[in-house]
């Protein structure tokens, strides 16, 4: 088998609008389309990140929250790189994002933050 990418990434809210608004007004992530699943009672956005990327995000009923700190086993957390980390690191402060402290990775130097969606979720912006 060849795998030839990601196709997605796929997140489960529990206020679908509200972290609809945080991946398109914070995160900069596009609406390309969104339905409501009856029979799951369930909503479905697909929302794009610079025509490359798509997180699915999901809504369903009464999910139990899922354990993601003190280090839990799982996916860790969804990195983002960008260009210019601390000026990422300000534009989510401006937006009232609280961020955690500029962070240097020790393997390579590279520049690194981590922060949290409104579930939670660990988000971390990486320097290119």
């Amino acid at each position: 088998m060849r795998i030839n990418g990601v196709h997605h990434i796929a997140i489960i809210a529990s206020d679908y609008e509200l972290s609809k608004a945080f991946y398109q007004d914070v995160l900069g992530a596009t609406l390309e389309a969104e339905y409501f699943r009856v029979e799951r009672d369930s909503w479905m956005g697909k929302l794009a990140l610079n025509e490359q990327y798509l997180i699915e995000l999901f809504s369903f009923p009464d999910t139990p929250p899922r354990r993601s700190g003190p280090e839990s086993l799982g996916l860790r957390h969804l990195a983002f790189e960008v260009d210019d980390v601390p000026a990422a690191h300000a534009e989510l402060e401006q937006k009232g994002v609280e961020c955690e402290e500029l962070q240097v990775d020790p393997n390579n130097g590279k520049a690194m933050f981590f922060f949290r969606d409104p579930d939670g979720l660990p988000l971390e912006i990486y320097q290119s």
